[in-house]
């Protein structure tokens, strides 16, 4: 990938800062509503299915449908953001719709192409799985527009499109759906598969609709000319391969405890790790947010905006993840127990996973960072690597212990995932997450919600009083979030309204 053009800025810039505050804020609310309906469709799903294998049958072709949709949008929720946004900073606005077109045009071709296959897939599937799988494939083209449309928005700086249609509307459609069939009748997985998988249709048209409008309104300097195709495929292709692999990470694993281990060992899994995915989507809402302004600054090579931006976007990630890590490894067996007495026994996989999680969002949206360098050839080589290192793991462990064998493998992978890149970045760029906004979070939420907790869980409490505890200790987090708001450059949120 050739250097960025641009001059070169030498100190950071406070608007970004406070423009990537206000845009992660809203984000995060998003983020918010998000993953309490993901976690409200996993709990219905749980107990609409009933028969543990038939949850795990869903849960998997679940797995394989976010796998398939990663593969057709090639890479671009990654190069829909950079190029819009680099090419508006760099004065070419003339050429955002050739970019748009080179973008967007495979990926629609694709992902008709995709669900076909998908569909034919299906039918050499398990027979519990074939029949949601072949169901959720009618829907895929929409699932990877609805993506690369929203991500095209963000690299206009635009994301209110992506927290309404992506973070609201779909899984509080999703949420609504599924809710309605689980108090109904008691339905088969293929219903419950098309309930999960519809509310991308609306979601994918009026996220075409949203890109139009922010295109048309775009105002940004024209005349510059830095655009082509091949220049857009060399940053593209190895993302497109890291994005499968990225995503891999996190569904895979799903589809390995299926095939090494059984299909109530996959529901298993994909439970006690659910809550993960609330923190991931936290980690994608920064990251959504940042993004676009972090390859603006080293666009011009501004290092110095790009680290303030890194690392207090770190900080906001510590302050709003580690919460939810440390309080649910905490209280595991109740959280688990909210899915029936058949998963308890899952603790073991949320303790390793909140161990790994705590490293990977220590690190911040390393991989993002890396990326908006132009370095998507070495986060190909960390992706693969990881998923090569889970794979090892997964294979070893999870025939004899199962869904803990596969927390294990995917722990493993996660701290690749992270510290590999956080060591390049370091040595390519200067920079590092570990601010002094990052240290006060750290500080802050294990005082609040690690500490309390063990101590209380060490002493021999019941899960009552543990439970007790992390309440106060949520309370004790927002008090001193608020008196530490300066260092934790909180105070920039002042005055949002969108």
């Amino acid at each position: 990938m050739p250097s960025p053009a641009g001059p070169a800025v030498g100190k950071s810039d406070p608007d970004a800062l406070r423009g990537a505050a206000r845009g992660g804020l809203v984000n995060l609310v998003g983020a918010g509503v998000a993953g309490a309906a993901g976690f409200g469709a996993t709990w219905l799903a749980t107990w609409g299915i009933g028969d543990q294998a038939r949850v795990g049958a869903f849960f998997t072709a679940v797995a394989s449908f976010t796998l398939a949709v990663a593969v057709a949008k090639l890479g671009s929720q990654t190069s829909l953001v950079y190029w819009p946004a680099r090419l508006r900073t760099l004065g070419a606005r003339q050429e955002l719709l050739r970019c748009l077109h080179c973008g967007l045009s495979p990926v629609a071709v694709l992902s008709v192409a995709g669900s076909a296959v998908l569909g034919i897939a299906a039918g050499h599937a398990p027979h519990d799985v074939a029949g949601p799988l072949r169901v959720m494939a009618v829907f895929l083209p929409f699932a990877v527009l609805t993506d690369t449309l929203l991500a095209a928005t963000r690299g206009y700086r635009a994301l209110r499109p992506t927290v309404m249609l992506d973070r609201l509307l779909r899984p509080t459609l999703q949420l609504l759906v599924l809710g309605g069939l689980t108090l109904s009748v008691h339905s088969g997985t293929s219903v419950f598969a098309a309930a999960w998988a519809a509310p991308y249709v609306p979601a994918a048209l009026l996220a075409g609709y949203a890109l139009a409008r922010v295109h048309r309104a775009d105002t940004s300097p024209a005349g510059a000319h830095v655009f082509t195709a091949g220049r857009y495929w060399a940053f593209t292709a190895p993302r497109a391969v890291a994005s499968v692999a990225q995503l891999a990470l996190q569904r895979v694993d799903v589809l390995l405890v299926a095939a090494w281990g059984s299909l109530p060992a996959a529901a298993m899994y994909a439970v006690a790790g659910r809550y993960v995915v609330l923190g991931q989507i936290v980690n994608s809402g920064l990251a959504q947010a940042v993004q676009p302004r972090l390859a603006e600054r080293l666009a011009v090579h501004d290092l110095p905006g790009a680290r303030q931006l890194y690392q207090h976007a770190t900080a906001w990630l510590v302050l709003c993840t580690w919460p939810i890590h440390l309080l649910v490894a905490a209280n595991a067996g109740a959280y688990l127990a909210l899915f029936g007495p058949s998963y308890v026994d899952g603790r073991p996989v949320v303790w390793l996973l909140a161990g790994a999680m705590l490293v990977a969002t220590a690190c911040g949206t390393v991989d993002m960072v890396l990326s908006m360098a132009g370095r998507t050839r070495w986060n190909l080589t960390n992706v693969l690597l990881a998923l090569g290192t889970m794979i090892v793991v997964d294979f070893a462990l999870v025939p004899r212990f199962g869904a803990t064998g596969a927390a294990a493998g995917l722990a493993s992978a996660v701290l690749v995932n992270n510290l590999v890149p956080l060591a390049q970045i370091r040595h390519l760029l200067g920079l590092h997450p570990f601010g002094s906004a990052t240290r006060c979070a750290f500080l802050l939420t294990a005082c609040t919600c690690g500490v309390p907790p063990l101590v209380a869980d060490l002493l021999g409490a019941g899960p009552v009083v543990v439970a007790a505890v992390s309440v106060a200790g949520l309370g004790c987090l927002g008090i001193g979030a608020y008196l530490l708001r300066r260092p934790l450059t909180l105070h920039l949120l002042k005055g949002v309204r969108r």
